[in-house]
């Protein structure tokens, strides 16, 4: 599928200006430009052209809140400046497998003064001498190149991330939900309510059996005196 046919299919349901993620890998550029993409995607954040045969990024419009943009496997060997210019805030590169040679090509992107993280994996520029010190040297601003930092660290995955701070939300919910020895407590007191109440109940069965006790003793005796009473008469 051409790229621009592509977009348009991205578009059948909303308009430029509310996207914020295009994905047009695989699509074929007629001309190895880039087509169908205009400054009215003033909100698009991540952008993905791996694999579209593409030779340069003349066209590339403004997109000035545009942070990962993804140019992998392409036949792109020069014009970066063009980054700098159109996408100033970007914070990820990736320009793994083009025909980027040297450094000076690299150069360009001294003024991608947010970028933190770039892939040259499988260009040419990959086999100089001292290639990664040279590319940190000349690209201070950057922290991981081809995914790892000055120390050999691997980048984190931004996914893990996504997953610490939610597991952080639902200690914070817990938090706010209050310690659980606060409500251990009042049930506590809870049981000790019971607990009174059932004993009153109790009390009150007992006095009222007692009750019923002295007047059925009394009755046994009156009875008795009568009798006798009868007997003496008789007499």
């Amino acid at each position: 599928m051409e790229m621009k046919k592509r977009i348009n299919l991205e578009l059948r349901n909303r308009a430029p200006e509310k996207v914020t993620e295009l994905v047009l890998d695989n699509c074929r550029s007629s001309n190895g430009e880039i087509e169908g993409l205009n400054d009215s995607f003033k909100e698009l954040q991540f952008l993905s052209m791996a694999n579209v045969e593409l030779t340069s990024l003349a066209k590339l419009p403004t997109l000035s809140k545009l942070r990962k943009l993804e140019l992998s496997d392409n036949v792109i060997s020069g014009g970066l400046e063009v980054l700098a210019e159109r996408c100033p805030n970007l914070t990820y590169l990736n320009l793994s497998g083009n025909k980027i040679k040297d450094l000076g090509t690299v150069e360009a992107l001294q003024n991608l003064k947010n970028l933190k993280s770039l892939d040259l994996f499988n260009c040419e520029i990959t086999n100089l001498e001292d290639y990664r010190d040279s590319i940190f040297e000349l690209l201070q601003q950057i922290t991981y190149l081809d995914g790892f930092d000055q120390e050999d660290n691997e980048a984190p995955d931004s996914e893990d991330d996504d997953d610490d701070e939610g597991d952080e939300d639902d200690d914070d919910e817990e938090n706010e939900a209050g310690p659980p020895g606060e409500y251990e407590e009042e049930d506590d007191e809870d049981d000790g309510a019971s607990d009174l109440g059932e004993g009153e109940e109790e009390e009150e069965v007992g006095l009222s059996y007692l009750m019923k006790e002295e007047i059925q003793d009394e009755e046994d005796d009156d009875d008795y005196v009568e009798g006798g009473d009868e007997e003496e008469e008789g007499k």
